[in-house]
């Protein structure tokens, strides 16, 4: 089954097929998540498997929503189907846009839905192995210091966020 995003075609919110619009480099929507805990972000390994960016490391959930779906409502679907975390709070930070490419000649033109989410303790994790491989919990100094040394093992929408938008995600320094 094709999965339809909405996506801007001359103009109108369409239903697109993803690998369209990200062959096209179609601006369309997305939903991304940083799950939080005791100043440690979740970033997960994007599956070896995945069509684009297999084994890069990435926020904690980055997806797309479905045609007429509720971006929070997206955030929370995608957070269970992906790492098999339920019963959080998404909070609504801010709308970006950012046009990557993400290789194999795809490109990612995304307006994104940021969401944050802090917990007090780390939730239960149940990875999905055809999304996720590993994650890791690293405070935003520890973050930059890995994706400044090795930025080749990190999606670029999540370098687009470190450098752009950390204090959205982090707060101020």
């Amino acid at each position: 089954m094709k999965t339809m995003i909405p996506t801007w075609v001359d103009g109108t919110l369409t239903p697109v097929e993803k690998l369209e619009a990200h062959e096209k480099g179609l601006r369309h929507k997305a939903v991304s998540v940083f799950l939080i805990c005791d100043g440690k972000v979740l970033i997960q390994q994007r599956a070896a498997d995945k069509y684009h960016t297999p084994n890069l490391w990435a926020n904690t959930c980055c997806t797309h929503p479905h045609w007429d779906e509720d971006p929070r409502d997206c955030a929370i679907r995608r957070l269970d189907e992906e790492l098999g975390i339920k019963g959080v709070e998404p909070i609504w930070v801010e709308n970006l846009e950012y046009r990557a490419d993400v290789g194999g000649g795809l490109i990612e033109h995304e307006v994104v839905d940021l969401f944050v989410i802090h917990c007090e303790t780390k939730p239960n994790l149940d990875l999905n192995p055809e999304e996720v491989q590993a994650v890791d919990w690293l405070d935003c100094a520890a973050l930059e210091t890995k994706i400044a040394a090795q930025p080749e093992h990190f999606t670029p929408w999540l370098q687009i966020y470190m450098a752009k938008h950390s204090k959205s995600v982090f707060g101020p320094a």
